[in-house]
């Protein structure tokens, strides 16, 4: 058990049975009273996101998460396929457990499964990811003040809105925490 007080981002808890981990972390103390926490916290189980109040000096059950770092081979249209590479054995994640995350990976590379008593929850995504662009308009220059952006799809099948001089076959590096172009690959 752990004091609510110490649920800072990235910590995970459960409550109910249900793993959450937080996203969110807002302390109040008014006056005389308790001081009230609250987090905004990922359901690890569906993906929800939930806003929950605790009163300062109450208690929530931790867990602990396993992580293991697999390497992302493919999806097909209800689940995505990852292998351990020492091993070589092959796991399957449905695709509604990773929600949009999926868009995020990319074939070949490795990445953070997470696991909770031999359920797996999803995937801990990298801060951000290098993407190739496969399909673009061109880029028409006009009368522009300011930065325009146009839509690129990725091989993943994310649409991600990128400046004018971005083309096919170029390598972008997107944030997965918002989902923005941040700057082109080399």
């Amino acid at each position: 058990m752990i004091d609510v007080n110490k649920l800072k981002v990235g910590v995970t808890f459960t409550e109910e049975g249900i793993p959450f981990k937080v996203m969110k972390y807002d302390f109040t103390k008014m006056g005389r009273g308790n001081a009230t926490i609250k987090v905004k916290a990922k359901n690890l189980f569906n993906g929800s996101i939930v806003t929950k109040g605790f009163i300062s000096g109450n208690m929530v059950e931790d867990i602990m998460l396993e992580k293991k770092h697999l390497q992302y081979l493919y999806k097909d249209d209800e689940k995505a396929y990852f292998m351990d590479p020492v091993s070589f054995e092959q796991c399957e994640i449905p695709l509604t457990v990773l929600g949009g995350d999926v868009l995020y990976l990319v074939e070949g590379e490795k990445v953070w499964v997470l696991f909770w008593e031999d359920k797996i929850l999803g995937v801990e995504l990298a801060a951000s990811v290098v993407m190739e662009i496969v399909e673009s308009e061109p880029g028409a220059r006009g009368n522009t003040v300011s930065n325009v952006l146009k839509p690129a799809k990725t091989a993943s099948g994310l649409v991600v809105n990128v400046p004018l001089f971005i083309n096919v076959g170029d390598k972008i590096k997107i944030n997965t925490e918002t989902g923005q172009y941040t700057s082109r690959a080399n």
